[in-house]
């Protein structure tokens, strides 16, 4: 997509998507962390609900350090790989008390150092914590990017990097929430609404009839 595009495009999101809040729930940086490993393959309307009642159960760090794994699994149970995710929250709390004394590192590598944390679940912290400018590259924003034009690929890494060098840096924040918004307002997954889309005229995908994608599938 050419830089005009790109211009086009940002100022017809910046027009239907204006600047939202972190759709997760949080009072303390660490649970943005945690109710960011438990998003994963999960609804974040999901994990809102089991979070607003876990951070009451569990509500410091040392709590959840000290969890009976069995009886947190429970308390995450509906949003999926609970085993992994009880294992991977309760480990982070104990390394975050341990080497970091409660407080969570803004470092890339410091933080996809901690158990169960990707690039995604640490570009989310260091978006809406720390406020350093980072592309956020979930399953929206991997499939909305790719069905614009922007990418051209399934990995969610090489994706994150390719955005990164065609968006301006300020962009990058808004870009995250608005990609995730318009992949579940218009842009969803199997069924997207085309035929509604403001970013019909600018789309590889709908200018390709659908041929693009099916053709990826094939």
């Amino acid at each position: 997509m050419t830089g005009k595009k790109i211009k086009e495009l940002m100022g017809l999101l910046d027009e239907h998507y204006p600047p939202q809040p972190c759709f997760l729930e949080y009072r303390e940086p660490w649970q943005l962390l945690f109710a960011t490993i438990l998003s994963a393959q999960c609804t974040d309307a999901r994990v809102n609900m089991v979070t607003r009642e876990l951070y009451v159960k569990y509500p410091r760090l040392e709590d959840f350090a000290a969890a009976d794994i069995a009886e947190l699994e429970q308390d995450i149970h509906s949003t999926g790989f609970y085993h992994n995710k009880a294992l991977h929250i309760k480990e982070a709390a104990m390394v975050l008390l341990e080497k970091y004394g409660g407080e969570l590192p803004s470092d890339i590598e410091e933080l996809t150092g901690l158990p169960g944390v990707g690039r995604k679940t640490a570009n989310v912290v260091r978006t809406h914590i720390f406020n350093i400018p980072s592309v956020v590259v979930d399953t929206h924003v991997k499939r909305v990017s790719r069905l614009l034009g922007l990418t051209d690929t399934d990995d969610p890494v090489k994706a994150e990097f390719e955005l990164m060098k065609l968006f301006p840096e300020d962009h990058w924040g808004a870009l995250n929430q608005q990609l995730i918004t318009h992949g579940r307002q218009l842009c969803i997954s199997g069924h997207p609404k085309c035929g509604e889309c403001f970013l019909n005229g600018i789309c590889a995908y709908a200018a390709a009839g659908g041929r693009r994608e099916k053709a990826r599938k094939n």
